[in-house]
């Protein structure tokens, strides 16, 4: 990390460090954090596991001036612990102030008085404590030890210091954060730390003018790929993005080309020695880009949201990478954990540099950097063309699911892009489709970004594809990797014993891949769409309504699979404990509208054989549907080894 940034022990050091004192200019607003805000800090902080280390909160950016902290960001977080501190009975020395703000000032010194004055103080700050003493009273209706427990918690919540370059220009840099609206995050402090890699140690010459070169590149792409919601090459000028992306914007990106254009500009220009400021080294700011998005009419209203945002596509890049460079633990552990963090970025990265071996030795610092910002670029690239994405269009709120790529073409000397969908084939319609909908199934199924191991799967089987120039020859196997993902994960449930008993711990991939099969076995004929139901519900209910039918018992097979469905959560309530008869005609609509399995068995709940529709599904409808579903289950993963779509269509002609 930079000499820069500095973690800090909030317990330990942030208002105890000897002679300091953080001031709030006059340019920053007042307190201005509301009761959300505070819970959550709170939440946050008691969400702390107990064999947590290090919990990083957030970051601090400031400007030394002698012994003086400036707080040119993070002061409502910095302001809101030091309240914080003061209501748990913590004593901190009068460490905290603002510029100019005598309410304020008189708050903060007087705030553990009995008697305050409140005519004398700052509104906003009054009610910040109040805020804060309400939610702990809160905390300890639950638990009378709470206090202590949290106390524990807090010595182990660390933040960011970052101290910007002496020179720099605050009142710019403020009103850049201000018109960003945002705290730095941890992609901002790992951008710095990264690029403090490509510059430290450098001397005025051609070495540091290099240098310079790369980190402007660097920043550029970082930048660049930071912007999740729309296409990558968007977010480069036109100049840089024929360069990159070749001038049809749409092959893999060669950043060599950029960077060596740069370098022969570079040696035509005087060589005086370049400023590195905080928009070099902690790159607060944003490159001004320029963004010439001729996006044509009949597109003009459409909008993307990407399925995960830039820190967690970060992680992702990380553990392939780790895994295209064969970087290896010195120590013989894991270089970061199982599960994507965004918490852990900054560590897990942090990990691989100071404990990676790469190449047979320990990492240099500037080449992983530069060689991490070259595989960025790429990577993105392919996340945005075969990975899917949530569409809106004019004042859809709900959108639709989209694998689409950027087309570009040429109309009097303007380039128009407008998305298109992704082509895997010459008859593209239908396995477009699939790979959307087997996508689309597994996001649904994997709701929290921790856990969304099929995104990096599938990244670096593209990755890997592309390096050896055979991805396009090889993309027929992309909906097949795709489909095994799944399988997997319904393999691993068939093979539970008992695992036809495990009711509403039945994992959703298995219901959500199991309407993908009775879609993919008639999907001219079917409408429908993977949406987030997320309630495993009994057809036949545990508890029936006031007695009013008779109770099934999970002895008598209550919990087998032919008796579940997967439901919206806000439909259980209603859902929950009527008849299956008589949720056939209450929810006619919604059931017409869920998943297929749950359609089936609406189909299947009807009078039979002299018995009511309920009775007969008690008895004997729910056993065969259950076996039916089971068998289609098995048969896909066990039985079926024939390669999916090998033969489907025709391989396209590629050159890398």
């Amino acid at each position: 990390m930079s000499n820069k940034v500095e973690k800090i022990n909030v317990f330990e050091k942030l208002f105890f460090e000897e002679d300091i004192k953080y001031i709030i200019p006059l340019y920053q607003r007042a307190f201005a954090w509301e009761r959300n805000e505070i819970f959550q800090l709170i939440e946050d902080i008691n969400d702390i596991k107990s064999d947590t280390e290090n919990y990083f909160l957030g970051t601090l950016i400031v400007a030394k001036d002698g012994k003086n902290f400036e707080v040119i960001d993070g002061q409502q977080r910095l302001t809101a612990l030091y309240l914080l501190f003061n209501v748990l009975g913590i004593q901190t020395p009068k460490i905290l102030s603002f510029d100019c703000r005598e309410k304020s000032n008189y708050t903060l010194i007087h705030l553990n008085e009995e008697n305050l004055n409140t005519v004398e103080c700052e509104e906003t700050l009054l009610r910040g404590i109040e805020d804060i003493k309400n939610s702990i009273r809160e905390k300890e209706k639950e638990d009378n030890n709470f206090i202590n427990q949290f106390k524990e918690k807090l010595s182990k919540v660390k933040l960011y210091r970052i101290e910007v370059p002496e020179n720099t220009d605050l009142n710019r840099y403020f009103e850049i954060m201000n018109t960003r609206g945002e705290q730095l995050e941890q992609t901002d402090i790992l951008k710095a730390s990264l690029m403090s890699y490509i510059i430290e140690d450098k001397q005025f010459g051609d070495e540091e003018k290099l240098s310079y070169i790369k980190s402007q590149i660097f920043a550029k792409v970082w930048d660049a790929c930071s912007d999740m919601n729309t296409y990558v090459q968007m977010n480069f000028n036109n100049l840089d993005r024929g360069k990159i992306f070749t001038e049809e914007w749409n092959k893999i990106p060669i950043l060599n080309n950029l960077q060596n254009e740069e370098i022969e500009k570079s040696k035509n220009q005087d060589n005086n020695k370049k400023e590195i400021t905080i928009d070099i080294i902690d790159t607060i700011t944003k490159e001004d880009i320029e963004k010439e998005n001729n996006i044509e009419d009949k597109e003009s209203k459409k909008r993307f949201e990407s399925i995960i945002n830039f820190p967690y596509f970060l992680l992702h890049a990380l553990r392939i990478f780790v895994k295209k460079e064969k970087i290896v633990s010195r120590e013989g552990k894991a270089l970061f954990g199982e599960l994507l963090d965004d918490k852990e970025l900054v560590n897990d990265f942090k990990s691989v540099v100071e404990n990676g071996i790469w190449k047979d030795s320990n990492i240099n610092r500037e080449q992983f950097a530069m060689a991490f910002i070259d595989f960025l670029l790429k990577l993105r690239f392919l996340f945005d063309k075969y990975i899917i994405k949530r569409q809106y269009t004019d004042d859809d709120k709900n959108g639709e699911w989209s694998l689409k790529e950027l087309k570009v073409s040429n109309s009097s000397n303007n380039k128009n892009a407008y998305p298109i969908n992704t082509i895997f084939a010459e008859d593209n319609e239908k396995i477009n489709k699939m790979n959307l909908m087997i996508q689309s199934c597994l996001r649904v199924s994997y709701i929290s970004p921790k856990i969304m191991h099929w995104i990096t799967e599938l990244l670096s089987w593209l990755y890997e594809k592309q390096e050896s120039c055979n991805l396009e020859n090889s993309i027929n196997e992309y909906l097949g990797i795709t489909e095994e993902i799944a399988r997997k994960a319904c393999k691993e449930f068939l093979n539970i014993n008992n695992f036809d008993n495990m009711g509403v711990n039945t994992p959703h991939i298995v219901f959500n891949y199991l309407d993908y099969l009775l879609w993919k076995a008639k999907s001219e004929k079917i409408d429908f769409d993977f949406e987030f139901r997320n309630s495993v519900e009994h057809w036949y209910p545990q508890h029936p309504s006031k007695g009013t039918f008779d109770q099934w018992t999970h002895e008598e097979g209550l919990d087998n699979f032919g008796n579940l469905c997967l439901i919206q959560r806000e439909v259980n309530s209603e859902f929950s404990n009527l008849a299956p008869s008589a949720k056939k005609t209450t929810f006619v609509e919604k059931i017409n509208k869920g998943s297929l399995k749950l359609r089936k068995m609406n189909q299947l709940t009807i009078d039979t054989n002299g018995q009511s529709a309920d009775k007969y599904w008690k008895e004997t409808g729910y056993k065969l549907h259950g076996e039916e579903m089971i068998e289609l289950l098995k048969k896909d993963c066990f039985y079926n080894n024939v390669k999916i779509c090998k033969t489907m269509y025709q391989k396209r002609d590629t050159s890398c």
